[in-house]
């Protein structure tokens, strides 16, 4: 295992190994044992095996015999200068260390690795390869290079069980305190690196080839993105500069960009692109056409176009037939405002926003559509969005606008992102996003992913804060599809026969409508006005009679949920949540009428709160914290929050005295970090958030933001 002491300190502690340090300064003198040795002890101190090595990385065979001596088996420098004053020295001994120590370590771990059919290999790469620094030329091109490296073995290693992943870790350590300020350096700490490392090696972890940032308890992949770019030439005609300036905003068009993974993925543009050129003398944009148009799909034609409106009439009748269909019933008093009309709250359940859209889908509207050849029999329905912008009418006419928002080529299908916006006149009501996955339609040459697409999300991974189960009946489905789902897959046994199924299953749709009056109930109050959306993957079907079990958790306004059959424990549901408004009548939403700040209402709050216990406050904080709201990249006010000085206080606008830390956000920003929907570290490291002073005492701003849904 090569790890540099950066992350080996608590790896080690858990894992038994080998501790390799030359112990020297942070650019690359001297010598010393001490590091290494203090490692070792550590880890013997809390029960693990350890010993100590000192040679150099580029001794690459004594460092891994020294591990297989002791164990059987196998398991940094910086010199920063201006790429101007950068010496050959200045270079190649940073090479060395960084990239060729790598090289030399990996490969006498390499064939031991490839005999016992497992191996986990962790390069350590930077930041500053990723995305450059300035100072740093030599150090940014060595660890970039580690990635090429990487990613090559993690090919040649697949076969015999070999992993190789890349990391960039952030983490306070004798190389980053020349780079980073003290405080910084002291909240990143290696412990909220090592769990990463730790999992990557683990034998259950199937991920290879990746590259991550991790830092400070936070983790993310990154990947590469290239644009759809545009071809500059033609047949027996010259390619000219010209040509590339007139065409170079289409170049570097990142609008449906794709993220290519492999050397073939990216070669196959150029490869089709010069087939094309060569055999038809002109060609557009996208190089996947030819592929495209022997599937019967083509991207290019159908993303964009638009089906034809439809018209959806409806009373109260509808609305309440819809929450018989979702199992409402008169046995529950709090199921009476949906469904008598006559009660004083008479609403409509807010997944009825589905019932107007599906028209475009149930009448054909996908058959008119170019590029879209595909046989209806295979088409199944994958995922779902509805977004309410304002509760449902429980009467009218409604029109639905449908677009083809992107087609993606998963291989052993299609799936078809289609975009509805239904209106009530010229105001728009809901939003709802169909993935509809056409079987055997796949292999077109198209994009796996998309950035239109309404992703799933996975639970909490802790117990649920509720569990509500509820009985189907067996007719269910019969019930249901009077809402206007009239596919026999549902009500005829022949048909489902036809397609696999020992009796007619219940509508997705149906589990949908189940599952999110299961959270309006728990979390809501059964009020839909309260309702702003809901996202759901399907999974697998229910048979009208089986019980389904909704798991929900609660984060902020946001409420997780899982949906299974409670006979089978199968999942049915997954990916899913909720998403609720706030409450208070003075949410945040409505304070920006007028072009009033939403932060005032949270300041108003911290104002009250020093006023009831400011004196309390100052003995837990004692600082000053200044904030600086901005608004449309203008400062919109200043706040200063005294907790240093006597009771406390809360000033606006300039203040007299100096402030420990402040902090400058845009209104909508602070927002989103205060009600919990953005980590304030990732804001912070992301530039959203910005610090001036001791970052340190921002962990004590959870003293007076805390509980913010009260706010």
């Amino acid at each position: 295992i090569r790890c540099s002491v950066l992350v080996l300190a608590q790896i080690l502690t858990l894992l038994s190994g080998s501790v390799n340090d030359l112990g020297v300064d942070t650019k690359g003198g001297g010598k010393s044992s001490a590091a290494a040795d203090k490692v070792v002890e550590e880890i013997r101190v809390k029960g693990g095996k350890a010993v100590a090595n000192y040679d150099s990385v580029e001794d690459g065979e004594k460092l891994i015999q020294s591990a297989l001596d002791a164990f059987g088996r196998i398991g940094e420098i910086l010199r920063d200068r201006s790429f101007a004053r950068t010496s050959d020295l200045d270079w190649d001994l940073i090479h060395r260390i960084h990239l060729r120590g790598s090289f030399l370590v990996t490969r006498a771990a390499w064939n031991h690795m490839k005999d016992q059919k497992f191996g986990r290999i962790i390069m350590t790469a930077s930041a500053a390869g990723i995305y450059g620094n300035f100072g740093q030329a030599n150090y940014s091109a060595a660890k970039l290079g580690l990635l090429g490296l990487a990613n090559t073995l993690a090919i040649e290693g697949r076969k015999y069980n070999i992993h190789c992943n890349t990391i960039a870790p952030v983490a306070g350590s004798r190389l980053t305190e020349t780079v980073m300020p003290p405080d910084l350096v002291a909240s990143l700490k290696p412990e909220y690196v090592a769990p990463m490392v730790l999992w990557l090696c683990h034998e259950q972890c199937q991920e290879n080839g990746g590259l991550f940032e991790v830092g400070a308890g936070w983790i993310g992949k990154l990947r590469w993105e290239r644009s759809q770019g545009h071809t500059v030439r033609e047949k027996n005609q010259p390619m000219t500069p010209e040509a590339v300036r007139d065409q170079w905003d289409k170049v570097c068009d990142f609008t449906d960009a794709t993220k290519p993974s492999t050397v073939q993925e990216s070669l196959q543009s150029i490869v089709s692109v010069l087939s094309r050129v060569e055999s038809e003398g002109e060609v557009d944009a996208n190089p996947t056409a030819a592929a495209a148009s022997a599937s019967g799909i083509n991207p290019t034609e159908a993303v964009g176009q638009k089906l034809p409106p439809t018209t959806f009439s409806f009373n109260h009748t509808q609305c309440i037939l819809y929450a018989l269909g979702v199992g409402m019933s008169t046995k529950d008093p709090d199921h009476l405002r949906f469904l008598y009309e006559g009660h004083p709250d008479f609403g409509c359940l807010p997944t009825f926003g589905v019932i107007p859209s599906q028209a475009a889908m149930m009448d054909g509207g996908l058959s008119s559509i170019p590029g879209l050849n595909i046989d209806f029999t295979q088409v199944l329905h994958g995922e779902q969005y509805l977004e309410l912008y304002k509760p449902l009418p429980t009467s009218g006419e409604l029109t639905s606008e449908a677009t083809i928002a992107d087609v993606l080529d998963k291989g052993s299908g299609a799936v078809i992102l289609l975009d509805v916006n239904t209106y009530s006149g010229s105001e728009l009501v809901c939003y709802n996003q169909f993935s509809v996955f056409v079987v055997g339609a796949g292999g077109f040459g198209g994009r796996r992913t998309s950035e239109k697409a309404k992703a799933p999300l996975p639970p909490p991974k802790r117990a649920p804060d509720a569990v509500v189960i509820d009985s189907t009946t067996r007719d269910q489905a019969a019930l249901y599809r009077l809402s206007g789902d009239w596919n026999p897959l549902h009500i005829d046994p022949s048909f489902a026969a036809m397609g696999g199924f020992k009796a007619p299953i219940l509508h997705g749709l149906c589990s949908f409508g189940f599952a999110a009056r299961h959270v309006l109930t728990q979390f809501a109050d059964n009020d839909p006005s309260r309702f702003k959306a809901i996202k759901v993957r399907f999974v697998k079907p229910v048979m009208p009679g089986q019980s389904l079990q909704t798991e929900m958790w609660k984060e902020g306004n946001r409420i997780h949920i899982q949906c299974k059959v409670k006979e089978t424990d199968a999942i049915v549901l997954a990916g899913a949540y909720v998403d609720l408004h706030s409450t208070s009548e003075d949410s945040p939403e409505n304070l920006t009428q007028g072009g009033g700040l939403q932060s005032e209402l949270v300041f108003a709050e911290i104002g009250r709160r020093i006023k009831d216990s400011g004196s309390e406050l100052v003995k837990k904080v004692n600082a000053v914290f200044g904030w600086e709201i901005t608004k449309d990249s203008k400062n919109a006010a200043q706040w200063t929050i005294d907790l240093k000085n006597g009771s406390g206080s809360l000033h606006t606008g300039p203040y007299s005295g100096k402030a420990d830390v402040t902090f400058t956000v845009s209104d909508e920003d602070f927002m989103e970090v205060v009600q919990g929907k953005v980590n304030p570290q990732k804001a912070f490291f992301s530039g959203k958030l910005k610090v001036r002073g001791n970052i340190m005492l921002s962990q004590k701003l959870e003293v007076i933001l805390k509980d913010y849904a009260k706010l």
